[in-house]
């Protein structure tokens, strides 16, 4: 038996995954532990996790694949130096880093609370952009694809293209520090006034209110270059004075890097507390627009070069369902694979998946078809969780529990869906979920404002059966991580209104009834209810990550106006007569 253990750490959202000959076996995300969103430190606590999971022993570990090296790309790094001479501070962070980085092997052994001396694993550190494209294509579907791996920065190299065949790549183009698309994104993300990493995603929610008024603007910002792009560094500073960071003790922020001559075109940046205007509208619209611009211009290009039907997409940038949903139609490629956590997350499998077929030589044989690899609470523990906070609840069989939810759904009460494994990445797929009937137009407004307490604009996803998405969305493509939007059939948006987006589009999760049979069932049933295989499907949480535990999903489900919460076979509904009185209203501190 093979063990290799894939750590992603001092990137945002740290994670861990153990692959067992060549199987994914299990994957989980720091945040979910100490609840820090994004959390970049070193995943302790995940990698106990995996190896308590699977009942093996640190001793027992052969690999550890980690999904960094702070050796590749050197020259290029010392002749960007020599070249642009950044400023001390940004040499003496980027130092710091590193030092934590060449650390790891006692970081490991603490982690596995042993010594150095009494683990055998051999650490093996891979190249940021080569643990994507591991993460993107060794574990699709496909014998050969192209592959687009486009984020942030990793190992000073923003993206990569290649052509992939077997268990093995070609390289066909790289675009280097200080080029990057996600950095475009990242630096007007925070000039819009969102300064916590990972909040790109809503200014991708609110680009549909708005208008391409700036587009040519950021047409400046942003060109294509042959295979690749460039940007204007004129508008820009961390080339100079790098990209600061802070997370020691609470979630990462970031510090604007945009220029001083940015703002003197643009106008100042948007102030904490400042009201949303149109202009801010149109401004992420035409942001949202130019990146689509560049992506199909290098997935085009990619095509050009390899010929092949299929593509492989991955890195923080492949998080754009906006983007990603408009691939098969304005490119030549037909299939489109995108992983569960094809942001610096999956960099843990990835780096996993690379040992396992690049540095061992294992054969493929394992699909990711699913994202449910994280922790699990028995029926047992759930109703353990119940009593200890002194609630009452229903203990149902399976066809009474899908009936009594989806009762409760018709009556416009907002569920908590608490069910199996915890899944991986950043959106909840059903078993961490807050559900709802998608056919209230009062919902989206209801969950914004009274249960998640976020911004007004921000959608909902539309959960559907997957053998019905070709007669709701005018695209037909397997969806399972929320990662495409399609637009919604004209003639069924009004059905739908609390998860059709302003501009008539759903950024859909198709759901299996071989990968997730109960939640397959509890869809399948409203449907039988209704005549619509959709409900509305959110993230189990208020501000905070995923829920893992039942103890925090009955937490969330305290401190909000949620009205019902299924843990397991078990339901709780806030408005029994036996519900503690006290308890009836949102206990917010």
């Amino acid at each position: 038996m093979t063990t290799i253990l894939g750590i992603n750490a001092y990137h945002g959202d740290a994670s861990a995954a153990l692959v067992i000959d060549g199987q994914l076996v299990a994957a989980v995300e720091e945040e979910r532990f100490n609840r820090i969103k994004h959390w970049a430190g070193f995943p302790a606590e995940s990698l106990r996790w995996c190896l308590e999971e699977a009942g093996i022993k640190p001793e027992d570990v052969d690999h550890v694949a980690i999904s960094f090296d702070p050796r590749a790309n050197l020259g290029r790094r010392l002749g960007f130096v020599a070249r642009h001479r950044p400023s001390l501070r940004a040499i003496v962070d980027r130092l710091k880093r590193q030092g934590k980085t060449l650390s790891l092997e006692e970081q490991f052994a603490a982690a596995m609370q042993r010594s150095p001396r009494e683990l055998k694993a051999k650490i093996h550190r891979i190249e940021h952009h080569q643990t994507h494209v591991a993460a993107g294509f060794l574990i699709s579907p496909f014998e050969e694809a192209a592959v687009l791996s486009v984020d942030g920065m990793g190992d000073f190299t923003s993206t990569l293209t290649a052509m992939a065949r077997g268990v093995g790549w070609t390289e066909l183009e790289r675009v280097f520090f200080p080029h990057s698309i996600g950095f475009l994104y990242s630096a007007i993300t925070m000039y819009l006034g969102f300064p916590y990493y990972g909040d790109e995603y809503k200014v991708m929610g609110l680009a549909p209110y708005g208008e391409p008024e700036f587009a040519d603007f950021f047409r400046k910002l942003i060109q294509p270059k042959g295979d690749g792009f460039e940007l204007n560094l004129d508008y820009f500073t961390h080339h100079k004075q790098g990209i600061r960071m802070s997370w020691n003790g609470g979630a990462p922020m970031v510090e604007p890097f945009h220029s001083a001559l940015l703002e003197k075109q643009l106008g100042p940046m948007r102030g904490k507390g400042e009201a949303m205007t149109a202009r801010h509208d149109n401004l992420a619209k035409s942001l949202q627009v130019v990146t689509e611009e560049i992506i199909l211009h290098l997935l085009n290009r990619l095509h050009e070069r390899t010929k092949c039907p299929n593509l492989c997409m991955t890195g923080g940038v492949a998080m754009n369902s906006v983007a990603n949903g408009k691939i098969t139609r304005g490119t030549p490629f037909e299939k489109v694979y995108i992983p569960a956590g094809a942001a610096d997350n999956g960099t843990s499998f990835g780096a996993a998946f690379y040992v396992w077929n690049k540095v061992l030589g294992g054969k493929r044989g394992f699909v990711q078809d699913h994202a449910y690899w994280g922790c699990e609470s028995t029926d047992e523990e759930s109703l353990a969780a119940i009593r200890a906070a002194g609630l009452p609840c229903e203990t149902l069989a399976e066809d009474a529990l899908l009936e009594r939810t989806v009762e409760k759904m018709l009556e416009g009460k907002v569920v908590g869906w608490f069910q199996g494994k915890m899944e991986f990445g950043a959106r909840a797929l059903g078993n961490r979920s807050l559900i709802a009937d998608p056919r209230r137009t009062d919902m989206r407004d209801i969950i914004n404002l009274r249960i998640k307490h976020r911004e007004k604009f921000r959608p909902f996803a539309p959960s559907i059966l997957e053998e019905k998405v070709g007669e709701w969305f005018e695209i037909d493509e397997a969806t399972p991580y929320m990662e495409k939007v399609f637009p919604i059939r004209e003639e069924k948006r009004g059905l739908i209104p609390a998860v059709t987006h302003v501009d008539g589009s759903g950024r859909l999760q198709s759901v299996s009834k071989r990968t997730n049979p109960r939640y397959h069932g509890l869809i399948a049933k409203f449907y039988e209810k209704t005549g619509v295989p959709i409900v509305l499907n959110t993230s189990l949480n208020e501000n905070e990550p995923v829920v893992r535990l039942p103890r925090e999903a009955i937490a969330c489900f305290l401190r909000t106006d949620m009205d019902v919460l299924v843990l397991g076979s078990h339901l709780i509904d806030r408005h029994r007569e036996d519900f503690p009185e006290t308890l009836r209203k949102a206990q917010r501190s």
